[in-house]
């Protein structure tokens, strides 16, 4: 059995999340535990233009969309870069340069504790 990786939120990430509206939270919630567990959330796009092996979460509620942005390739956890209401069907500049940004300190921490 493949071991269960841990969720790590960065930056505003975890608080973002817990302001999606419970049913969407719920279904991020679960779309996570898949990919802690080495599978493939059920809907969900790469994102490179964030990073190499960035992936973008899609959730959908009553017609309004949610993404969860994370990256679980680099080191021993998933981690969780953003996570956004998306009004439009474009993601915003502010959005991407959040992630990339985030993706960035991802990278730093992991090669520090490698170096450790």
């Amino acid at each position: 059995m493949t071991a269960v990786k841990d969720v790590a939120f960065v930056g505003g990430s975890g608080n973002d999340l817990r302001a999606f509206p419970a049913v969407a939270r719920q279904r991020a919630g679960y779309q996570l535990y898949r990919v802690q567990v080495g599978w493939e959330p059920t809907d969900w796009k790469p994102m490179p233009s964030i990073g190499p092996g960035c992936r973008e979460i899609r959730i959908r509620v009553e017609g309004d969309t949610y993404r969860v942005v994370y990256i679980a390739s680099i080191g021993d956890a998933v981690y969780v870069l953003h996570a956004f209401q998306k009004k439009t069907q474009r993601t915003t500049r502010a959005d991407l340069d959040l992630a990339k940004q985030r993706y960035k300190q991802v990278n730093e921490m992991t090669r520090i504790k490698e170096r450790r």
